[in-house]
């Protein structure tokens, strides 16, 4: 943590000696920035320091408005004509597209082109953010899907580590070698948290299909994939982990499952917990997440955090140089500093990250941080958060084997269709 400390105070200096590149007014400015959780967040108050020492006229005020019911809160504001806010930090996709229907948020589109700011810099998802042709919020972090792996448990197996480049067959097999026996002395060779994340979500790395579509025939493989490897005892029962309420990370901590699919957010708690004696899983490796046949290899799924620039700021041209700097390579640098994952991860970024005590040293590790595309788990759609609970509800029941796949999809084409029908 010193180390991560030192390296955001050396960005602010940095940024404290460097050419102002924005011509701004003589006089003070004062921007307010829309946030949650400012206790809880390392990056906001190195990234404001940053920020006011490159633009000593511009004081950066942040605006705390809670995690529970952030976006409520701010479309709250906001509807009631909020010119005070500013800066607009956009929690989830069902949040941002609410804003946009409601004309909240400032088009960023032409200020991309006039500051050549590179939508490919982004992995891909600036073009899934995108509504009829324009932008209106640009990601400044962004998690992805990665499989964790237990080093030891394949040494003691004598398998060959997984790689950067595995199909989803390649790993389904690598898992059955690593299954071994039975009752306490159990290892399942993977897991299916019980989110339906985790088993859908390989259906939509094609590129061809989403969850908002309303025609879910595409996910019938992936259900009967997970089925099988759960009637084969290669991973744990899903009712089992849904009823003991038992957490993704407990079977990783204590060496039970050999390879985790899980979001480059459980690292910096994997590492907290090696050095604190929790995880017993000490000897562990990340690598690229499974790709289908026929997709390219570093394909992933991620989620993220965007800033947005309020429509009636009084101080658009300040809002949007902040934007600028959070949102590009500067900004991007000392959110990697803080253990986090931005959304633009250059070369300095990903050895910034690399370098955090207790991050595995592999080179396979390191270049897992490296994606190729990068697909939402929920897509742009108005009625995103009552599609989301129908989904939920249907991958509950196939699961739990109370419905079959055949059926459970069959619910889902006809509720999903009612709800985007309505």
């Amino acid at each position: 943590m010193k180390n991560l400390k030192a390296f955001a105070a050396a960005m602010s200096a940095v940024a404290s000696v460097a050419v102002v590149g924005h011509a701004f007014a003589a006089d003070s400015e004062t921007i307010k920035w829309a946030l949650w959780d400012w206790d809880k967040t390392a990056y906001y108050q190195p990234l404001i320091d940053a920020y006011q020492a490159k633009h000593p006229n511009v004081k950066i005020e942040y605006v705390d408005l809670g995690s529970t019911d952030y976006q409520t809160m701010l479309s709250t504001q906001l509807t009631g004509g909020a010119d005070d806010l500013d800066v607009l930090t956009i929690k989830d996709i069902p949040g941002y597209a609410t804003v946009v229907r409601a004309g909240q948020l400032e088009d960023l589109t032409g200020y991309m082109k006039d500051n050549a700011i590179d939508p490919a810099a982004y992995s891909g998802l600036i073009e899934q953010i995108t509504i009829k042709d324009k932008v209106y919020a640009l990601p400044f972090r962004s998690d992805f899907w990665v499989v964790y792996y237990n080093k030891d448990l394949f040494d003691k197996a004598g398998v060959a580590y997984p790689t950067n480049d595995m199909t989803v067959a390649q790993y389904d097999e690598l898992s059955r070698k690593m299954t071994s026996g039975a009752g306490s002395d159990k290892v399942y060779g993977s897991i299916f948290h019980i989110w339906r994340s985790t088993v859908e979500l390989f259906g939509i790395l094609d590129g061809q299909h989403t969850v908002v579509d309303g025609n879910y025939d595409f996910l019938k493989p992936w259900y009967e994939r997970a089925l099988q490897l759960q009637s084969d005892g290669i991973v744990p029962d899903y009712a089992m982990l849904k009823t003991s309420n038992t957490h993704y990370s407990a079977p990783f901590f204590n060496n039970t499952v050999a390879m985790l699919p899980m979001g480059t957010w459980f690292a910096a708690t994997q590492i907290a917990k090696v050095q604190s004696g929790e995880s017993k899983s000490t000897n562990w490796g990340i690598v690229k997440y499974p790709h289908p046949d026929g997709v390219t290899a570093g394909t992933t799924i991620a989620t993220i955090t965007s800033l947005a620039v309020n429509t009636q700021s009084s101080h658009k041209e300040t809002a949007l140089d902040f934007l600028k700097f959070v949102t590009g390579p500067e900004g991007a640098a000392i959110v990697a500093a803080t253990g986090t994952i931005p959304a633009v991860r250059d070369a300095k970024v990903i050895d910034t990250i690399t370098a955090i005590d207790g991050f595995p040293k592999d080179e396979n590790s390191k270049a897992a941080l490296t994606i190729e595309k990068g697909y939402l788990e929920m897509p742009v759609h108005p009625k995103a958060p009552q599609i989301e609970v129908a989904l939920n509800r249907v991958h509950d029941s196939i699961m739990t084997k109370n419905e079959t796949v055949e059926d459970g999809i069959a619910e889902m084409n006809k509720t999903v269709g009612n709800i985007i029908g309505q």
